[in-house]
């Protein structure tokens, strides 16, 4: 399993833009694909993002489709969510989260990072 460590979130007007990281310890962080979630207060955890352990596929929610990206640089670790043109509805706690190649969202999670808070202000 990795550990996984979320930074990056804060307060923010509406739209503008933020960008997380998720940075990954432990062995393997190649072989997992990432996926970042969020959860706003009274409701559900949601995948907003994921991507494949080479990068080269990715998914998003349809509410951030066009507006968040999702990246990993697998020689330092790391998984970047980029979100531009940020709206209120955005507030929420993310989370970064790994599983392995060939499992299923949410199902098959192995690692959950601790969370960041991102709020934008209307």
């Amino acid at each position: 399993q990795v550990q996984l460590v979320e930074s990056g979130g804060g307060l923010v007007q509406a739209g503008g833009s933020l960008r997380l990281t998720c940075a990954a310890s432990g062995r393997s962080f190649g072989s997992y694909n990432m996926g970042w979630f969020r959860q706003a207060p009274g409701k559900e955890r949601e995948l907003v993002a994921a991507i494949t352990w080479s990068g080269v596929s990715t998914y998003y929610a349809d509410p951030v489709k066009g507006r968040f990206t999702i990246s990993r640089d697998n020689a330092k670790n790391m998984v970047y969510l980029q979100m531009n043109s940020l709206k209120p509805e955005d507030t929420a706690v993310y989370y970064c989260a790994s599983r392995p190649i060939g499992g299923n969202w949410p199902d098959d999670i192995g690692s959950w990072g601790q969370g960041t808070q991102v709020t934008v202000s209307s």
